[in-house]
């Protein structure tokens, strides 16, 4: 059967639609992370801290949908990526999914005894949940940009040469740890500004405005490390876009600010980090000034932004290796074949709808403002 799109069209295609779900994953799910992580500041006593956990009780679960597209994507579409990443990045993994079961389990039993230590025992809980995950993913896409001990035998097998965990928390990978979590605060911080009122609202607006000065800051310092102290990766062999997924059929060199040099061949890309860097200053200019829809859409141009930077930047790497720089998975040759990226490319044209109509039913339905009075008058059926 001919198929109506060549390999390397559906090779781009599935690199899109995973950033598309990752930077779906970020937007949504970031702000939910953001509100855990500011729990202990905007909420100071418990129908404060009842309010800021019932802003996104009936939402975090549907943004957990994106986490599981994307990491199914990568499963399905890049599957030596996937063995890669979940070999090189088990423990990290772990954390973030020991630390995302607390939120379920914190918002069930929180509410369940009237005693301040158990609910302060939940209330820090659910700041874990939202910390460790937003620090993880920004420490995982750090490493990705520093490139991963892994190679790959004649046999296509890949085996990671890692020393574990504290490898991982270099101090690149910690800054981009910073920056993710930074990115989420601001997120989760115009959320609560949008949801609440009185004095959460008021708290939540102030850290609105320092977060999203603090994401545009940090970012701006991890590009020029980028730029001046890590080295980039860059393929000097024939590419054969079209050809089989081999990962040992290129010649790849590792050379400083070759992470960069796509901006030169393709000066589109530069909206990236241009919305990386306005997305949160604007963000912070809106929050100052109360337009506050207007500050939440920029602060998720801002998360765009940032996600897309990385991605463009590599391009077409997905995963380098940093100890056999040939062995690095790229677009062209870490994919799955033709076939399945089409069937799956069907699949995800009838299912993503479906998503994203059920997402914005759920919001639509479930909106509006939590209040004090709210939590009174529905004590025992609210978080």
């Amino acid at each position: 059967m001919e198929l109506p799109l060549g390999y390397e069209t559906l090779r781009v295609i599935w690199w899109l639609l995973l950033g598309v779900l990752l930077i779906g994953f970020a937007v949504t799910d970031g702000f939910d992370l953001g509100v855990a992580m500011l729990l202990p500041h905007v909420a100071k006593n418990d129908i404060e801290r009842r309010i800021t956990i019932n802003t996104i009780g009936p939402f975090w679960h549907g943004n957990q949908v994106w986490l599981l597209l994307g990491a199914g994507a990568v499963f399905a579409a890049w599957p030596p990526v996937y063995a890669a990443s979940f070999s090189g990045f088990y423990i990290a993994m772990f954390l973030v999914l020991a630390t995302l079961i607390l939120r379920p389990v914190g918002f069930q039993f929180r509410n369940k005894v009237v005693d301040p230590l158990w609910r302060t025992f939940w209330d820090f809980a659910l700041f874990v949940g939202g910390l460790v995950p937003s620090v993880v993913f920004g420490v995982a896409f750090g490493n990705l940009l520093q490139g991963v001990p892994f190679r790959i035998d004649s046999d296509l097998r890949i085996a990671y040469e890692g020393s574990g965990l504290f490898e991982l928390l270099n101090p690149f990978g910690l800054l981009c740890g910073l920056v993710s979590a930074a990115m989420f605060v601001m997120h989760g911080a115009i959320y609560l500004t949008l949801k609440t009122d009185s004095v959460v609202q008021a708290r939540a607006s102030n850290v609105a405005k320092l977060g999203a000065l603090a994401t545009a800051a940090l970012f701006a310092v991890a590009g020029l490390v980028v730029w001046r102290g890590i080295d980039g990766y860059l393929i000097t062999s024939a590419i054969t876009t079209e050809g089989p997924s081999n990962p040992l059929m290129k010649t790849v060199i590792r050379q400083p600010g070759q992470w960069l040099s796509n901006y030169g061949d393709h000066h589109w890309m530069i909206f990236a980090p241009t919305l990386g860097l306005l997305g949160p200053l604007l963000a912070s200019l809106l929050s100052a000034k109360e337009h506050r829809g207007l500050a939440f859409a920029a602060s998720a141009l801002g998360i765009l932004g940032i996600i897309s930077t990385a991605a463009v930047s590599m391009f077409p790497f997905l995963m380098p290796s940093n100890i056999d720089p040939n062995a690095s998975l790229s677009v062209w040759d870490a994919s799955s074949s033709r076939l399945t990226l089409f069937v799956m490319l069907v699949a995800t044209l009838i299912l993503l709808p479906i998503v994203l109509a059920y997402t914005a039913f759920v919001y639509r339905v479930l909106g509006g403002t939590v209040t004090a009075s709210m939590i009174e008058e529905n004590s025992a059926n609210l978080y």
